[in-house]
């Protein structure tokens, strides 16, 4: 313990440790670990039992034991190790006086004898230079170091002066009298008026817009609905800080296609890859401004064609309404052919009818409905339409989920079985 004592002497600054993180020097704590170990006849502590000893973390407990081994002070015997299954052996120590120490004090040494280790030591004699500093250590080893308890503020002490420059306890506010009813009354009181605060509504800064606008998406937008606010707000950060609406982020991602909330599996990532650039794109307002128009109306052409096929009754169809839809879709569809130069071509793109020659808009809502239920039964139909109208008149006609719908069937259908190889 002496040489513990004279390697921790924070004055002499004879050991700084090596690592970056933990303790920056030998402390208190460093001592109570040291004394422990020296108490114990075979050095085996248990880093459990230590952290209980100096009321410290386990972490602690192996900074220290760091330290020490870092300085010379103790050495591994034999390290610990953990099985799984069975126990968990500590590591045994040797402790160890470093021959720094020797020198420093003028410490005479000889071997034990021949048969101990070539470590061990016996003191036989000390220069008289060092004598004084080795009873001073000695007087420290003896004494048993306990870790200081960190200061708290006891309740009902006063910390502080009072204001009247005096020493007593007893603050001046406790003698203190209150006006009388009459001052008060009169309005002769001395007491100043309470401040009042100009202060306005707590502005938002760049984080809070980014989040509002991502609430006000989440709320408004149907397909984003059961979306992550904090995803939300980082993908339309750019958006959030150029001073985007919620609608003009709608617009955006909408521009190309709407999107159906049922088949929306994951709004943040859908909504990234639709806004990716938008705000480069479109970084003046009056660029947001017509690009919202150009999207409303675009919303209200989708739900015309749709709302033939949202509202018509399937089942109400009978056969002599399918058949004069078909007759006088059949009859505009000539008439609007009619006059059309003929050519010597017979390519397939002859037979197609302009589909600028037809207009779709004469159609009643329930006339598309008749359509759309006929091309939802007969998949030939669709492809009678795409044989005279075209691709994109059909599409519009009886939208693209039909379309396809039908092709896969056609293709599905025509596709031939392979005979058996064996």
């Amino acid at each position: 313990m002496t040489a513990v004592h004279w390697v921790a002497d924070p004055k002499a600054k004879r050991y700084t440790p090596t690592r970056t993180h933990g303790p920056r020097a030998m402390n208190a704590t460093t001592i109570v670990i040291a004394q422990e170990c020296a108490n114990l006849k075979t050095c085996r502590p248990g880093i459990a039992y230590l952290a209980r000893k100096a009321q410290c973390s386990e972490r602690t407990v192996e900074y220290h034991l760091d330290m020490l081994r870092e300085a010379g002070l103790l050495a591994y015997a034999s390290k610990g190790t953990r099985t799984s299954g069975g126990p968990n052996q500590a590591s045994v120590y040797e402790r160890i006086i470093p021959a720094a120490f020797d020198e420093a004090l003028g410490i005479r040494t000889v071997q034990r004898d021949e048969t101990a280790p070539a470590y061990s030591r016996v003191p036989v004699g000390i220069a008289e230079t060092g004598r004084k500093l080795i009873g001073k250590l000695a007087k420290k080893a003896s004494r048993k170091v306990r870790r200081r308890r960190p200061r708290t503020p006891v309740m009902g002490r006063n910390r502080c002066t009072p204001m009247q420059g005096g020493t007593s306890a007893l603050s001046s506010t406790g003698t203190s009298t209150s006006p009388s009813e009459t001052k008060l009354a009169s309005g002769s009181s001395t007491h100043p008026t309470q401040k009042k605060t100009n202060r306005g509504p707590q502005k938002l800064n760049k984080i809070g817009r980014r989040y509002q606008l991502a609430q006000q998406l989440i709320t408004n937008v149907p397909w984003m609905a059961n979306a992550s606010a904090p995803r939300i707000s980082w993908i339309a950060r750019h958006c959030a800080d150029a001073g985007w609406t919620w609608r003009e982020v709608q617009a955006a991602a909408e521009e190309h296609s709407p999107i159906d909330p049922a088949d929306t599996r994951r709004p943040s990532g859908l909504l990234a890859y639709r806004l990716k650039g938008a705000h480069q794109l479109y970084a003046k307002p009056e660029a947001r401004e017509q690009m919202v128009l150009a999207w409303q109306e675009s919303t209200a052409q989708e739900h015309f064609r749709h709302s033939g096929y949202d509202t018509a009754p399937h089942a109400a169809l009978d056969t002599d309404e399918i058949s004069d839809a078909q007759a006088a879709f059949g009859e505009a569809a000539r008439a609007a052919n009619t006059g059309r130069p003929s050519t010597a071509s017979t390519s397939d793109d002859n037979d197609l009818i302009p589909a600028e020659t037809v207009d779709l808009h004469a159609l009643t809502p329930h006339e598309i409905g008749i359509h759309r239920a006929f091309a939802v039964d007969d998949p030939t139909y669709v492809r009678s339409l795409l044989d005279t109208l075209g691709d994109t008149a059909t599409r519009q006609l009886l939208t693209s989920r039909l379309v396809n719908q039908a092709l896969a069937a056609l293709r599905i259908t025509a596709t031939p079985t392979l005979a058996t190889a064996f």
